[in-house]
């Protein structure tokens, strides 16, 4: 074989091995990708626990009591959030017991994930899809279910698969939900506005954590408020609700 012959084959060999070692780089993206897309479909989701819900009275959507009430509390939580949920599980059904039930105020639940998610540069949506979950059982006149629901599975942090899109639907199920209404509404993102406008309104409302509440009553045709930052004792809100009931019966 001829020298010239010799490095025209070596050339060769060069050409097939580095084809090959595209080839294979190549291979490993497929792999890589197909795994990323494949695994999250496979991965068992998170066993759904089963929930006592609140007992409520009036219950309308997103809210609870007399809508005619001196008082309203309005409540701007995040599903994700620890202190969120302690509020639920300590708090809230105190209130509803002590104030809602008698007529004397009026309480809100609203959606603050997205103040959340875009404050704390996560980046992740699980917020927002609960949040979206619940508007969405709200549909189906179980809005407080699901909300009792998402609390009771939180796994008290953020972004860790508490609330993908497979384990929404499977909490969505745990409470009767029709799945096919369900899963249209989270679909079309029917309720992305009214989580924006919940975003809106906790941040004029000065919210700077969660959950945050805002009491709102009328003494002498002007409208008042007063807040409470974070998952406060009962004794906390029962002397901010007293004094704005006193203050709004006032002649």
């Amino acid at each position: 074989m001829s020298k010239r012959q010799e490095f025209r084959e070596k050339r060769r060999r060069a050409q097939q091995r580095n084809r090959w070692i595209i080839i294979g780089f190549i291979a490993i993206g497929v792999l890589l990708v197909a795994a990323f897309v494949i695994i999250p479909q496979v991965k068992p989701v998170a066993q759904v626990l089963p929930v006592t819900p609140i007992a409520r009275e009036g219950v309308k959507v997103n809210t609870t009591g007399d809508p005619k009430a001196l008082v309203k509390l309005e409540e701007f939580s995040d599903f994700q959030c620890p202190y969120c949920k302690r509020f639920w599980s300590e708090t809230e059904q105190q209130v509803e017991d002590a104030y809602v039930k008698s007529g004397k105020i009026q309480f809100v639940s609203r959606s603050a994930g997205n103040w959340v998610s875009r404050n704390s540069g996560s980046g992740g949506t699980e917020s927002q899809d609960s949040a979206m979950a619940a508007y969405c059982a709200g549909d189906q006149n179980k809005f407080f279910l699901m909300h009792d629901a998402l609390f009771a599975n939180n796994m008290d942090v953020e972004e860790q698969g508490a609330f993908t899109p497979k384990r929404l639907q499977a909490i969505a199920q745990s409470i009767g939900l029709d799945m096919n209404a369900y899963n249209s509404c989270m679909n079309s993102n029917k309720y992305l506005n009214q989580i924006n406008q919940d975003f809106n309104d906790a941040q004029t409302a000065g919210i700077t954590g969660t959950p945050f509440f805002v009491i709102s009553y009328t003494v002498k045709g002007q409208t008042k408020t007063e807040k409470i930052d974070g998952a406060q004792p009962f004794s906390v809100f029962q002397q901010k609700l007293d004094a704005a009931l006193a203050a709004a019966s006032a002649k």
